[in-house]
Parts: structure tokens; C-alpha cells; sequence
């Protein structure tokens, strides 16, 4: 079996291959624009039944879309997907790891990301501030497999309850305050492209800035960065594009306290003629 997901996709490009390893399932990644599967091609996409092709059970949908700068799906295209999907006899996973974000950028609910899809899961560890933990969500016949795999799996602890409740807490106080993430993220993204090599590598739908530093090796200035205790990532499908993201422990104030300490590092290296030189 096999399920169709966008070029980039999380399930396919950061969990150690689980979808095969795991379960024996084959994922078919498709072009998409920011990670934003096309209807048509999703549909086009679908195998027919047939001896020698693999059958297409599911559609994963990952909003917002990690690799395409935290991209967000608007509920009509979740919904667009969803139709060619029940057409179709197949599964949708949305995987829903910053829905939240997702719902607060689109003023959306989560219900009307949730209800079209067959299972969605939540992350509350990312932007809504838990500690750990994640959520996932369907029919209670979904549920009840679910709670068998999870055992499978090594799951099932007892001992949960006080993360339990930090996640709860997470839901009940930090959905709506994810705007000030976003509105830090424009702002970082406006500071860093203003600086001479500095280009914005997607539009900030979100809390995820994607910066190019042009002629510099992402993860050598990764080790820069975190000697002036900025700490963010190097992208990984370029040599030169960091992953810079806000969250609820780094306020206004921190965002522009580091936007001041990169903006030394990159003055320091164009006064000495470094950020010219080639990436090795």
C-alpha cells in the first residue's frame, strides 16, 4: 500500500523512515507548491487497482507545512483534497503538528480543519508551550486500533496525568497568543532582509522564517549564531537557508535583541570581506 504526500513531507523527510520500516507502507511524494497538494494531482495520482501497482490508501495533508516556511493550507483546499479523497475511497491524515497556527493565521477553528479529514493529529509541544505530547483525533473505532498500535508500539504509560494536564493547559491559554508568534516572525523576517546577502525564501504565513545567507555555509553560521546565544537550525535542503522560529519563550523584545546580535555578526563579516567567499 502506499500514501501520496507533498515533495518535503515531514513523514517522509524526518522520521527515520517509519512509514516502511514500521509499517510497510510506500509514500509517493508529489510536487506541490509550499508543500499545498493540488487537487487534480492528487486525484490524477491515485492508482487504479491493478495487480502490479501498489494500492493508494491515504493522503497525508501536513499544515502548516514545514518545509515550505510553515505554509498554510486554507480550509478550502483541506477540503478540496478531502473531496477526491471520500470520491475516492481514501484515507486523509492531516497532520496537524502547528494546526493551531495554521487555524489562528486563517481565523479558522480547528473543527473546520479536523472535520474533513479521517484522523488529525496535534502537536502540544510546538507553539502551544507543553513540555511534551501530542494529540491525535477520529471515529472511536479509529481511536480504539489507535490505542492497540500505540501499545505495539511501547505505549500506554500510566504516569501521564501531570503532562496530560500541561497539555490541557496548553489547549485552554495558548491557542489565541500564536498571533504574537507570527506578527515576531514578519518582524524578524523584515530585519533579516534588509541585510546585505539576505533574502526571505518564502513568505511568513507563520512562526517559521526560511533565510537565505548567500555565500555562507548554513551550519557554519548556525555555530556563529549560537555563540551569541541565538540559537535556530540549518534548513537541510540548502547549504545556505536557516530555520529561524518564534515561540511563546522568546518575546518581542528577544526577537529584536537577536535581530540586533545577527545584524553585528553579518556587519563584522561584510567588513571583512568573509560572507563573499564561496561555500565549501
Amino acid at each position: 500500500e502506499e500514501i501520496l504526500v507533498a515533495e518535503g513531507a515531514h513523514c517522509v523527510a524526518f522520521e527515520g523512515g517509519a512509514l516502511a520500516a514500521l509499517w510497510g507502507i510506500q509514500p509517493r511524494s508529489l510536487r506541490a507548491e509550499r508543500g499545498i497538494l493540488d487537487p487534480a494531482a492528487v486525484e490524477a495520482a491515485i492508482q487504479p487497482e491493478n495487480d502490479h501497482l501498489p494500492r493508494t490508501r491515504a493522503i497525508a495533508i501536513e499544515n502548516t507545512f514545514n518545509r515550505g516556511g510553515g505554509a498554510v493550507w486554507p480550509v478550502e483546499r483541506v477540503r478540496a483534497i478531502a473531496d477526491v479523497a471520500r470520491r475516492r475511497g481514501v484515507a486523509v491524515h492531516l497532520d496537524g503538528a502547528r494546526l493551531a497556527n495554521a487555524a489562528v493565521a486563517t481565523g479558522a477553528s480547528l473543527r473546520d480543519f479536523g472535520a474533513l479529514a479521517t484522523t488529525v493529529s496535534l502537536c502540544l509541544s510546538k507553539g502551544l508551550g507543553a513540555p511534551v505530547g501530542s494529540l491525535v483525533a477520529s471515529s472511536r473505532e479509529r481511536v480504539r486500533e489507535m490505542r492497540r498500535l500505540r501499545k505495539r508500539l511501547g505505549g500506554g504509560w500510566r504516569q501521564a496525568g501531570i503532562l496530560a494536564a500541561a497539555g490541557l493547559h496548553a489547549i485552554d491559554h495558548h491557542v489565541e497568543r500564536l498571533a504574537e508568534d507570527h506578527a515576531n516572525a514578519r518582524l524578524l523576517a523584515a530585519r533579516l532582509a534588509a541585510l546585505p546577502g539576505v533574502a526571505i525564501v518564502h513568505p511568513v504565513d507563520t512562526n517559521m522564517v526560511f533565510a537565505s545567507f548567500a555565500g555562507r555555509s548554513a551550519t557554519s553560521f548556525v555555530a556563529k549564531l549560537r555563540e551569541v546565544g541565538v540559537l535556530c537550525n540549518a534548513e537541510g535542503a540548502r547549504p545556505d537557508v536557516l530555520r529561524l522560529v518564534t515561540h511563546l519563550d522568546v518575546d518581542r523584545q528577544g526577537v529584536v535583541e537577536a535581530c540586533g546580535r545577527i545584524e553585528e555578526i553579518v556587519a563584522k563579516e561584510v567588513a571583512t570581506g568573509a560572507s563573499s567567499r564561496p561555500i565549501l
